[in-house]
């Protein structure tokens, strides 16, 4: 299989995981509001699994070392392959019900609300079950995050309320509604899951039968793409917003939809294996723990921009909204400089 030889190679690796990480949710927002995110996940999910198959048979498959995916595949014990299954299971709950904040809410509130608590909820397990690091900047790191998630909470809830005074005003109702935060309530909850998969992927790589990179994005991209269906049923019969979702709208789509959700999984899939290859890598080409933790989690901030500038979702905002999406992202780098700064550098 190939793997990265430099620390050149590891950071271009880890760059490309941060923009994968970062930019797949922008497909979901060039299908169009009209396009339900139940529909454009089932795209999605087969999106990662071609992307999974088709690195695997190239990528995983070649090189010099002699070892290939197949190889790796048929030495590895089952309880490894299970880990994989349901690391992408539990994963894709949580992108899940993230997508469905990003729905409601959009990018450039969705994406700082649950990646940020997952930074925190990541944080939490690897110090419980791999105690190390230092502890004061995880600690501070995390009040931090969440200090940014609220600042995310407030600037939503100020524009939201002046959205609806506004519409209020414009269309003589003089009822007033109050703004809901269930999209962000929804982002929190992708997030706690989203934090949580991690070490089933350290548990289905750990031991001399261990998966390789290659081998347990394949068992992940299966449990993505079976769950997707078993999830699906809830969240199409059960929506977080509107009405159920027919089945049928998803073969009467047009094909420019369908393409936007395959290229979607497509892209986060290779974000995902570029990460996990990348962080990683022993010897000489291993890049140090502060830096690729600071480029795992850059796509948080990279994904809110997008909401900002190019789907321009605080349009019209006040100052003070300003100010407060401001804070937020100044938190939020501070927090991954932070936690950057605490992970555990391991031995050489």
């Amino acid at each position: 299989m190939i793997l990265p030889g430099s620390q050149t190679a590891v950071l271009i690796l880890l760059i490309v995981g941060m923009l994968g990480w970062a930019l797949w949710a922008n497909t979901f927002k060039a299908a169009g509001g009209a396009w339900r995110f139940e529909l454009f996940y089932f795209d999605f999910a087969i999106g990662v699994l071609l992307a999974a198959i088709v690195l695997a048979l190239t990528a995983g498959s070649l090189g010099f070392d002699g070892f290939s995916f197949s190889d790796d595949m048929r030495l590895a014990g089952k309880r490894q392959d299970l880990f994989g299954f349901l690391a992408g299971a539990i994963f894709n709950l949580g992108n899940m019900l993230l997508l469905g904040g990003i729905s409601i809410t959009g990018m450039a509130v969705a994406f700082p609300a649950g990646m940020g608590f997952a930074m925190v909820v990541a944080a939490l397990w690897s110090f419980a079950l791999n105690p190390g690091g230092n502890s004061a900047f995880l600690s501070v790191g995390a009040v931090v995050v969440l200090g940014a998630i609220v600042f995310d909470i407030l600037a939503f809830k100020t524009w939201s309320t002046a959205k609806l005074k506004a519409q209020a005003v414009a269309t003589g109702k003089t009822r007033k509604r109050k703004s809901s935060l269930k999209g962000v309530f929804i982002s929190l909850a992708g997030g706690l899951l989203l934090g949580s998969f991690a070490p089933l992927i350290q548990l289905g790589r750990a031991g001399e039968n261990g998966l390789g990179p290659y081998s347990i994005g394949f068992m992940f991209a299966i449990g993505v793409l079976f769950t997707t269906f078993v999830f699906n049923l809830f969240f199409m019969n059960l929506p977080v917003q509107g009405a159920p979702v027919d089945m049928a709208q998803y073969f009467t789509a047009p094909v420019t939809r369908h393409g936007l959700g395959l290229l979607g999984g497509i892209v986060w899939y290779i974000g995902m294996i570029a990460s996990l290859i990348g962080g990683r890598v022993e010897g000489t080409a291993r890049v140090a723990a502060p830096v690729t933790y600071a480029l795992e989690q850059g796509g948080t901030v990279i994904a809110a921009l997008c909401g900002l500038l190019l789907w321009r979702e605080y349009a019209g905002a006040n100052t003070g909204v300003k100010i407060r999406v401001g804070l937020m992202l100044v938190l939020l780098l501070a927090g991954i400089g932070l936690f950057a700064a605490g992970v555990e550098t391991p031995r050489t």
